[in-house]
């Protein structure tokens, strides 16, 4: 148990300990109180606000119910109206810590397979085996919140995301970026290829953009993540697709070695700091993805090949990035644009007015800006 961090408290006047796991990285708590069922959300919200984490010994089920209660909570906190774009998102992200904060401050045990001791607990051991690894028989303690993500994350690992380009489903694995955002891949499967000989796939994830290049008959294809947990799944999702031949995985920040044809990348899209591991395959801080695709394309493409770079500019409307810095960006790279496929998202919180940055969300727009060159 010295390998990893560890959580303390004290509990029927004895000093106990266990394991501490968060995917976030968030580091165990100080202070833990033990909670049960006679706990009301009122006293629960007040001591996680003041910094100390429930350890709950109470039914499963209510602890789910307790954490539903602790939410309307923290959503009651009323924020203040933004002056700009870029101000209203770091509003937003700042609740979003905030509340993020708070709701983890509900804890629950593992046992050493996984299993939660508690009433009417499901059985998490398999969730818990593709997140964290084989069980390793210590006893451990975990948010319930991460918990739930997990057995979210394990739920749409079994039923996979529809992706018509494909005609098939992608079956995400957790912390690895889902593709339920279908209108850029719709990008990558009708924007014309410049050759069917080679292509590479910049920062794969779950394999997608590899898989519709390849049924779109690209003979070849090398497809680069520096996370092994997305080189798992994309393997995994290329062998039931029977792509396994087409694709082939390293491991690698950004480029492979050589020239291809034609190179594509889907970096995140918000120029921001993650919080959490898990956030940076939607935070680019300093555009760091982004400048590294551009800055390293000239030196992988061959004299007619084209870079595919495939972006929203909800960091426009957000005022996190200008389209002038972007083109700038583009022309300090040694590239020019030949052409540029756009698309509007159809995602549901698009048309969601109540979120809080549906301005920028309704005026988005994705496009996969054809790069060669200049």
């Amino acid at each position: 148990m010295s390998k990893h961090p560890v959580v303390s408290w004290t509990e029927a006047g004895e000093i106990r300990s266990a394991r501490w796991r968060s995917e976030s990285a968030a580091p165990p708590p100080r202070r833990v109180a033990i909670a049960d069922d006679r706990m009301t959300a009122d006293a629960a919200y007040r001591l996680a606000c003041e910094g100390a984490a429930l350890l709950w010994r109470g039914d499963f089920q209510n602890a789910r119910q307790l954490l539903q209660a602790l939410a309307r909570r923290a959503e009651r906190k009323p924020t203040k109206p933004a002056a700009s774009p870029s101000e209203a998102f770091n509003l937003h992200r700042q609740a979003q810590s905030q509340r993020a904060r708070t709701l983890a401050m509900l804890l629950l045990p593992l046992d050493g397979d996984y299993r939660v001791p508690l009433r009417r607990a499901p059985d998490v051991r398999q969730a818990c085996i593709e997140a964290y690894g084989p069980a390793a028989d210590v006893p451990s303690v975990v948010s319930l919140r991460e918990l739930l993500g997990l057995i979210g994350a394990h739920e749409w690992r079994k039923k996979g995301v529809e992706i018509p380009a494909l005609g098939e489903r992608i079956h995400p694995h957790y912390g690895v970026f889902s593709p339920v955002r279908g209108e850029y891949v719709e990008l990558v499967a009708k924007a014309p290829l410049p050759s069917l000989e080679l292509a590479f796939d910049i920062g794969t994830g779950s394999g997608v953009l590899a898989a519709v290049l390849a049924r779109r008959g690209v003979k070849r294809i090398v497809a680069t993540d520096q996370d092994p947990r997305a080189l798992a799944c994309a393997l995994e999702n290329l062998a039931r697709l029977g792509l396994s031949k087409q694709v082939e995985l390293r491991q690698t920040d950004l480029f492979p070695e050589g020239r291809a044809p034609l190179v594509v990348c889907n970096p995140p899209w918000l120029p921001a700091r993650p919080s959490s591991p898990i956030e940076h395959a939607v935070y680019d801080p300093d555009s760091r993805m982004l400048r590294g695709f551009l800055n390293g394309l000239t030196a992988h493409l061959t004299p007619e090949g084209e870079g595919w770079l495939i972006l929203s500019d909800i960091a426009e409307h957000l005022g996190l990035r200008s389209r002038a810095e972007l083109l700038a960006a583009i022309n300090e790279a040694g590239l020019k644009v030949v052409g540029r496929e756009d698309v509007r998202p159809t995602h549901p919180r698009a048309a969601d007015a109540a979120d809080p940055l549906h301005k920028a969300r309704a005026a988005e727009v994705t496009s996969l800006w054809r790069l060669t060159a200049s």
